[in-house]
């Protein structure tokens, strides 16, 4: 399902998206989660629940009232620790007695170079308060009654992001979603991992992927190459404007980014300033200065 205007489940009615899996649409409708969290169910009896969404609680209900009679919820898993995927998870571990399984807390899998950059913002969203019960590693499988999903480290988006592989579907949580691009901000958001976990995906071959946002993506690898090639033309973009003299990210922000809703600008420079980190590391450009959120970069 491809057409974004078409996408608009009832938030709290799950659906059957293909035998073994069903969808509770979380109450959180946002410019940045669209309708909101796409919460799944996978399995028959013994479920697991895909990001269990916001700390609401008519959704913790929506959730329970999904099971079948007679069916448990025996693993929480969440793909990353922004509170829109995660922050239910210590009810629902509560009401059901579930284990949570993640990556790690909200720094597991950082950088060092971005975790010491001070003065550049980000953090939005965070979930400061989630620990797994269980860590998982890339490669890690998970079983339970009927089905059985494969861990992928995908960061980029965040830190701690994992991606679900099950059978030729992929649950990627905000890393490829099919109604807009993920927001990387640093220094919780990593550019050059973003892109390295998007080649990675590219050409496993996988049927689709379930994203936390939005619509199934039925083409996953035009969608992946689509989202490699926005990434490179923004790079385009922000060289193209360095040539012509030093600017911060928030000034190429607003040169660049001239189609969008001036309230989504602040996400925007956000990605300009991941762009920038990342062609500074790569010796391409550079900051004027101690680097900062507002910084003028020159090219190298």
């Amino acid at each position: 399902m491809d057409d974004i205007a078409a996408f608009n489940p009832e938030p709290g009615r799950a659906e059957t998206l293909e035998p073994g899996l069903r969808r509770v649409l979380a109450p959180n409708p946002s410019a940045m989660t669209f309708r909101g969290t796409n919460t799944y169910m996978l399995g028959q009896g013994r479920v697991a629940v895909i990001d269990p969404g916001p700390d609401l609680p008519a959704h913790l209900h929506a959730i329970l009232d999904a099971l079948n009679p007679g069916e448990e919820i025996s693993h929480i898993l969440v793909t990353h620790s922004h509170v829109d995927h995660s922050a239910l998870a210590p009810a629902l571990a509560q009401a059901t007695g579930a284990p949570v399984l993640g990556f790690g807390d909200s720094t597991a899998g950082q950088r060092p170079a971005l975790a010491a950059l001070s003065g550049i913002g980000g953090g939005e969203g965070i979930d400061h308060d989630f620990r797994p019960d269980i860590c998982l590693a890339d490669g890690d499988s998970v079983q339970g009654d009927g089905w059985a999903v494969s861990a992928l480290w995908t960061p980029g988006h965040m830190c701690n992001h994992l991606s679900f592989a099950w059978n030729d579907a992929m649950f990627t949580g905000d890393h490829v979603m099919g109604w807009a691009t993920s927001m990387v901000s640093p220094p919780d958001g990593d550019l050059n991992a973003f892109m390295t976990s998007l080649a990675r995906l590219s050409g496993r071959g996988d049927r689709v992927f379930y994203p936390a946002h939005g619509a199934p993506v039925d083409a996953p690898q035009t969608r992946l190459d689509g989202l490699i090639a926005h990434r490179r033309g923004r790079e385009a973009q922000i060289l193209a404007a360095l040539a012509s003299g030093p600017a911060s990210a928030s000034t190429l922000a607003a040169r660049i980014y001239t189609d969008v809703d001036p309230r989504l600008l602040p996400a925007a420079t956000r990605n300009v300033l991941a762009h920038l980190i990342d062609l500074a590391e790569r010796n391409i450009a550079a900051p004027q200065g101690a680097l900062t959120l507002e910084s003028t970069f020159a090219l190298a």
